[in-house]
């Protein structure tokens, strides 16, 4: 048995010890001997609680205080009685701290493992596209197959990975570069289909290629790099909540010129997306993906997240499905989930 990872033993007084700094775990001891209170100091992830009380056997402690006190730690959830694993190494070794904090379990290595064994596709590799490529892949995610055959411009560069000897050269040919240089042993290439489908478009979604997706089952997030701001989601699994279709249906209904638009649009230029809102779109987009391999609470939904200069603070609206779209129709057979 052992402290939960990631969490420190921190003095508070010469009596009184606190367990972890977030607010929804930490836990103060008081009442504490002044060697009681040393010896949790010492205490850290690798202490084999156990043994601490026959270790401190013909000291100034108590041994049966000291397992009163492990027993506390225990009822506070902040042990984990799970066999210490090969440590994971590099980005996913953090996700896989903070999980096993958030994790019931505690097994936060296991959850970040079997991320090896999922495949997202990321089309569209702007920043915001990269941005998202580049996060999945830092957590662990073993499969990214990227698809933009448009070249780095000047503009893309920025905080989310293109740099100026990239410009000119093939978007997906980056990614990929960039791809094993933030985890060397993601694939690139797949047979079988992707666990999830990230489309990052520009100024708006092709209208076409959502209903395809829900056709086929597969769960997708949007993203749109707008004029001025980017939204990211629907996060769409089919047969439930709307889909991309539903708010195409929704904004002809307030408007009734938007297909119209939508069509000019389409065929326009490729969006600029200023490197604050790139980054935390990235962000977003990443997070909601890993969410729905990790079986976790993530974009509920019909969520959408507004992102703009100049506060870069996500501004969320919630759509409901269309009546006449049809989407949550589909048999459940074809509702896709990870496998």
């Amino acid at each position: 048995m052992r402290l939960r990872a990631g969490l420190r033993v921190l003095r508070r007084t010469a009596t009184e010890v606190q367990v972890g700094t977030d607010p929804r775990w930490a836990v103060r001891l008081p009442d504490l001997a002044p060697a009681e209170a040393d010896l949790l100091q010492a205490v850290d992830t690798r202490t084999d609680l156990t043994r601490v009380a026959d270790l401190m056997a013909g000291r100034d402690v108590d041994p049966d205080r000291v397992r009163a006190l492990v027993d506390a730690l225990t009822d506070a959830r902040l042990t984990t009685g799970g066999p210490q694993r090969a440590v994971l190494r590099g980005p996913a070794a953090v996700d896989a701290a903070v999980w096993s904090l958030l994790r019931a379990d505690g097994d936060g290595d296991r959850l970040v493992r079997a991320r090896a064994d999922r495949a997202v596709a990321v089309l569209g590799l702007g920043p915001t596209g990269l941005g998202i490529a580049v996060g999945l892949a830092a957590a662990g995610v073993g499969t990214l197959l990227v698809d933009d055959e448009r070249p780095v411009r000047s503009t893309d560069v920025g905080p989310c990975g293109y740099r100026w000897a990239d410009a000119g050269s093939v978007r997906e040919h980056v990614t990929a570069r960039l791809l094993r240089d933030v985890a060397p042993h993601v694939s690139t290439s797949s047979d079988r289909p992707p666990d999830v489908v990230v489309l990052v478009e520009d100024d708006v979604a092709d209208p076409g290629r959502g209903p395809v997706l829900v056709a086929g089952g597969i769960v997708h997030l949007g993203v749109v790099v707008r004029e001025a701001d980017t939204v990211v989601g629907p996060f769409v699994v089919p047969g439930t909540g709307p889909c991309l279709r539903c708010l195409d249906l929704h904004r002809a209904d307030a408007d009734p010129s938007w297909p119209t638009m939508v069509a000019q649009l389409h065929d326009g230029g490729i969006a600029d997306e200023p490197g604050p809102v790139a980054a935390v779109c990235a962000g977003l987009g990443t997070a909601a993906v890993l969410a729905h391999l990790d079986r976790a609470p993530g974009l509920l939904p019909g969520a959408t997240f507004e992102v703009s200069l100049p506060d870069v603070v996500p501004r969320r609206r919630t759509w409901a499905v269309h009546p006449e779209c049809g989407c949550t129709a589909l048999p459940a057979s074809l509702v896709g989930a990870p496998g």
